[in-house]
Formats: C-alpha cells, structure tokens, sequence
C-alpha cells in the first residue's frame, strides 16, 4: 500500500511542535500516534523505531502521527554524540505528546479510533499522556501500545531466569539500577520521589490506573527493562485494565531499531490489534 508522509508543525505548549504524518492511500480507519524512544534525550522521527515502524504500519492502512517531541539535556559522562540544545525535562515532552495525540483526535485525518503508543522512554510518554487525558477528560485514546516500556525509576530486580539470561549475554546487559534511576532523575530534573504518576507512571495506583484503555505490551527476552513491563502489567490487571502481554524471544532492547523478522512480527501484531478494534464485524462476532 502506498503512503503519503508529510511534515508538519502543529501549536504546542511550549511552542511549534513538529510532528511527521503517514496518511495510508487506502485508510482502513484506525489512527495511532506514536513516540519514539530513547532514554529520553536521544532518538528521533527518522530511526527506524520511529519513521519504519510508523511508515510500516501506514502500509497496513493504519494512519500514523509521530511526534518529534523536546529531548532532555544528555548527562554528563553519556555519549557526547548526543549534545543537543533543547530541553525536554518532565512536563515538556509529556507536555506535547499529550498536545500531539489531542490535535491528532481532532484532525480528521483518521475516521476510526485513535490509539497512542511508543517504543522505550517513548512508551514513558504514551502511558504517562494516557492517563493524564483519562484523568482531565480528554480524548482517551482507544487503546496504548507499550513496546519494551520503562515505567519504573526503581523497578522489581531481574528474576533469576532473567538474570541467567543477561549474564549470559553481556553486551546486552545495559540496564544496571543505578543508570535508570540516573535517567529518570534526569527527565525529571530531581529526585525521583518527588515525581508524580505522570512522569513514572509505575507508581500509579489501582485507582489511578483504573480507566486506561486496553493495553497491548510487546516485550524484549533479553531486557533488564522487562522487569518493568512485567511489574506494569500485572498492575494494570490487578486494576481491571485489558492488558495482553508478549515477548519477542531472544531479542534484545530496542529490537524495533532493528529491521528484521522479530520487528515485523510487532508491527504486525500492533497493525493486527488496531485494525480488530476498529472492525465492527469483529465486535459483533465476539
């Protein structure tokens, strides 16, 4: 299926907003907006976990929205390739992937049900704008897609089976406790205590979780973050939320960055999820 991609600039809280379209030639109703990962102060529209995923599932007639949205300052002693002069420090970017999926809900441009969803920090954002729109009475989006999610600053240890894992796959066993606090207490610009359900979202209570929309959580095997994701999901479940759970095996963070089969497996489940939702036929069979 052909798709038409468009930048544009949209009135955001803390000023123009770019976000990048992809407007299937044949749309099959459903819209999601989508957010990048990147531990927050890196990636963009243009890596793959953003322009393939988005343009892929524009090609199974989804309309995409991607949000380009502020970056937080890189710490000190991270990759200096990464300096950048915006600050995206919590509220910013939540701040405008809220402000995204509300223009996206209004546009037009997608006559189904708009979902939100992202991949790593990017997934932070989506969960995070999700229950803030649930919790203000805005557009609530009709479902949120996590893809290998970071909802914690301090999440549940590595079971000893992940554990095993990762020592046995050193290189990929990036996560320690201490850099995720550091990245968190970066994005929020402080101790991590004094951040609310917004900015980390795992500290949601039952209550606070109660009105999300059903979830749909992809996973990586090999991913010190998945103790997150896990720990998320079975707090949704205990607060009465849809939430349907995969992994993608043997594949280690960020596994939509790399284009290959476990990747189009995801876009397909994701592309499968919107597409059922939106389908009134399947409503009325199940």
């Amino acid at each position: 299926m052909s798709v038409t991609i468009a930048e544009e600039r949209i009135e955001g809280p803390h000023g123009p907003l770019r976000v990048r379209t992809y407007l299937p030639d044949t749309p099959a109703g459903p819209g999601l907006v989508w957010a990048h990962g990147g531990g927050f102060v890196a990636g963009d529209l243009d890596m793959p976990e953003g322009h393939g995923v988005a343009r892929d599932l524009a090609a199974h007639g989804v309309t995409v929205v991607s949000v380009d949205y502020r970056r937080s300052p890189v710490p000190e002693g991270w990759d200096h390739e990464l300096r950048h002069e915006e600050d995206g420090r919590y509220p910013v970017a939540h701040d405008e992937v809220v402000a995204a999926f509300t223009w996206a809900a209004a546009s037009g441009r997608a006559t189904g049900p708009w979902s939100l969803g992202g991949a790593s920090a990017g997934a932070n954002l989506a969960t995070g704008a999700a229950l803030r729109l649930v919790h203000t009475g805005g557009p609530v989006p009709a479902h949120l897609v996590l893809a290998y999610p970071t909802l914690h600053a301090v999440q549940t240890p590595a079971s000893p089976e992940l554990r095993a894992i990762l020592d046995a796959r050193p290189a990929d066993d990036v996560f320690t406790a201490e850099l995720i606090l550091e990245m968190y207490e970066n994005y929020v610009g402080g101790p991590v205590g004094d951040a609310d359900v917004y900015a980390i979202p795992g500290t949601a209570s039952a209550d606070e979780l109660s009105g999300l929309p059903p979830v749909l959580m992809i996973n990586d095997e090999v991913d010190g973050l998945r103790p997150s994701g896990e720990e998320f999901a079975r707090a949704l479940a205990s607060a009465g939320v849809a939430v349907e759970v995969s992994v993608e095996p043997d594949q280690a963070h960020g596994h939509l960055n790399r284009p290959g089969p476990a990747a189009t497996a995801t876009i397909d489940r994701i592309a499968a999820a919107l597409l059922s939702a939106s389908d009134p036929t399947t409503k009325e069979s199940a």
